[in-house]
């Protein structure tokens, strides 16, 4: 894997020292983001915010439908406001509102003007993009385990980080490997360096 880096400039100019790097776990359904993003607050000794579509879908008493993705959204917020609270230097998001934006454009055809606005308005400081090198794990709240709708959606994905302007680094190989990158990115943008967005 390719890197390049760069003094920080617009990005961590942004921010004051005291400020919150956030660091975006985003990928595919079952590419490991959730377990992921735990190891890496743990290694951080910070907290890190889940995917709230699985909270919200486990106490729904009936199939989803396109209002749901908005709650879902709003609640995704919610709790990566309550999490930068809490977070020790650097916050670990599982997803951002990409993935219900690419979500939404897949299964209606569209995405709420609401959700629009705040991606357009919301900023992160790096993406680690999972690849789908992690087999396929069953889950009922998991909706495309063929292995070509899997690659479609981690080029949607990749296409998202790369248009962003926001540092990514694309993620493979097993937890450790996985681990091992993510952790290097972080420290190196800690430092001030910047990885500029790169194929």
């Amino acid at each position: 894997m390719e890197e390049a880096f760069a003094p920080a400039t617009s990005i961590l100019e942004k921010r004051t020292e005291l400020s919150i790097l956030k660091v975006v776990v985003i990928g595919p359904e079952s590419t490991g983001k959730s377990t992921l993003s735990e190891a890496i607050a743990t290694q951080l000794h910070t907290v890190w915010v889940p995917e709230y579509a699985r909270t919200y879908l486990q106490q729904l008493n009936r199939p989803y439908d396109a209002t749901d993705l908005l709650q879902i959204a709003q609640g995704q917020i919610a709790e990566e406001e309550k999490m930068t609270a809490l977070a020790q230097q650097v916050l670990v998001c599982d997803t951002d509102l990409h993935v219900i934006k690419v979500w939404s454009e897949h299964k209606y055809g569209m995405c709420n003007g609401w959700i629009l606005e705040q991606i357009a308005q919301r900023t992160y400081d790096l993406y680690l993009l999972t690849y789908i090198d992690i087999p396929w794990q069953d889950d009922p709240m998991r909706e495309h385990p063929d292995e070509a709708m899997r690659l479609y959606f981690y080029h949607q994905y990749k296409d998202i980080v790369q248009q962003s302007g926001v540092p990514w680094v694309d993620i493979r190989g097993n937890e450790t490997e996985r681990l091992s990158v993510a952790m290097k990115s972080i420290e190196q943008l800690q430092n001030h360096k910047i990885m500029l967005p790169h194929e």
